[in-house]
């Protein structure tokens, strides 16, 4: 683990202004060249902790004031996690607990945390192969996070939600999150299209523009991809949601103009760990 701590900058119902409980895990299933947690993805940060550990960890949150217990990449800690939880909800925790993940999930993963994720908090990168092959190193991203996709919102059912001293929380659903590409608009409304003709209200949208340049200018990556060295045009989000609209998606979750300046990467300090 890098992380745990409260963190403001997740979709509202899962924040609010208390914060969400997040554990951030050190290694990721994917690769993906921009990743803006690039630090832990690749294992660069990150102690080792132990599942009794976790378990206090979940309850400290819980005495912090989170709203729930957010699982930062948990993919490849899943039977940890589940052990951990069930010590912890055996312990006093309440708290809903989310899954955070990049969507490259298998379906027997998804199901092996059917008594653990409360909520899935997933992204869909891609719905080009070609694109995701070039992205993060994985062409059958689109069929794989879709087959996972559709075991969440089985597991989950329709969204449910409380009131939390005057905040709206999720307590259970899935938020599927993507994050448009610098030139990579025609992708991002393909996935768009995708979600909502599969799904349609069975799950909440975010769309998110938050985007930052990370690779270095004078990489094998910057060559091959220029168009990463820039941050997403505003007229493409504004196309991007409009399109959504377009579409009939009436509530979905967006992002102001000023969001990819925001700092949405944490320090990987071991606060909480």
């Amino acid at each position: 683990m890098a992380r745990a701590a409260l963190h403001v900058w997740e979709e509202p119902c899962l924040s609010g202004e208390r914060g969400s409980g997040t554990v951030f895990f050190t290694h990721c299933p994917l690769r993906c060249i921009y990743c803006q947690n690039a630090e832990i993805a690749a294992g660069k940060a990150g102690r080792t902790i132990t599942v009794d550990r976790l378990a206090e960890i979940c309850l400290e949150l819980q005495a912090a004031g989170a709203l729930n217990i957010n699982m930062v990449t948990p993919t490849h800690y899943g039977p940890h996690i589940i052990e951990a939880v069930a010590k912890a909800r055996a312990a006093g925790l309440t708290l809903p607990v989310v899954y955070n993940t990049s969507g490259y999930e298998t379906v027997e993963a998804v199901r092996a945390a059917a008594d653990t994720a409360d909520i899935w908090l997933t992204d869909f990168k891609y719905a080009s192969s070609e694109v995701s092959a070039a992205y993060s190193h994985a062409p059958d991203y689109p069929e794989v996070a879709l087959v996972a996709l559709d075991a969440m919102v089985e597991q989950t059912g329709e969204a449910t939600f409380d009131d939390v001293d005057g905040e709206m929380r999720m307590r259970s659903g899935v938020i599927v999150r993507h994050l448009l590409l610098p030139g990579h608009l025609d992708d991002s409304m393909a996935v768009v299209r995708l979600l909502r003709e599969r799904y349609g209200d069975a799950i909440s949208l975010s769309l998110m523009n938050q985007y930052t340049p990370i690779i270095a200018p004078d990489s094998p990556a910057a060559r091959r991809h220029p168009n990463l060295l820039v941050r997403v045009p505003d007229e493409d989000y504004e196309r991007l949601l409009d399109y959504a609209d377009d579409l009939g998606i009436s509530e979905y979750y967006w992002q102001d103009g000023p969001a990819a300046s925001e700092s949405f990467i944490p320090a990987f300090d071991y606060t909480g760990v």
